[in-house]
C-alpha cells in the first residue's frame, strides 16, 4: 500500500487544450508505481473547460462528477453529468467539456496506460 496525501500531489500543468482547469494527479506510475492506469483529480472553474479533442489518445478514460456540473460533448453526443455522475470514455473518442455554470466543478478522472 502507497498513501498519497492530497499535499503530496504531482500537479501538472495546464493539459494542451484545456483552459480555467487545474489538475492533479493521485495516483501513477511516478507517485506509486501504478502500471495499467492513473488517477486524478481536475477542478474546472466557471466557463473553465476543454476543447474538442483526443481523436489521438488510446486510451480509455473515466470521469466522475465530484461535485458541480460539466456537460461533455461527443460528435453526437451531449451528457451534462452532475455529481456522482461518471462517463466513460473509449480510445479515440474525442469530446469537450464545458463548465457552464457559475460555480466551480471537480471530476475526478482514471485513465489506463
Amino acid at each position: 500500500m502507497k498513501k498519497v496525501a492530497c499535499a503530496d500531489i504531482t500537479k501538472y500543468g495546464v493539459p494542451p487544450k484545456h483552459f480555467n482547469v487545474v489538475s492533479g494527479r493521485f495516483q501513477g506510475q511516478a507517485e506509486t508505481g501504478l502500471t495499467k492506469f492513473w488517477m486524478g483529480m481536475s477542478h474546472y472553474l466557471p466557463g473553465g473547460g476543454v476543447e474538442f479533442s483526443g481523436a489521438d489518445s488510446a486510451e480509455e478514460k473515466v470521469y466522475f462528477v465530484l461535485e458541480g456540473e460539466l456537460t461533455v460533448k461527443s460528435e453526437t453526443e451531449e451528457f451534462v453529468l452532475g455529481p456522482w455522475d461518471s462517463l466513460y470514455i473509449g480510445p479515440h473518442e474525442a469530446r469537450s467539456i464545458i463548465n457552464n455554470t457559475s460555480r466551480p466543478a471537480t471530476m475526478l478522472v482514471l485513465v489506463n496506460t
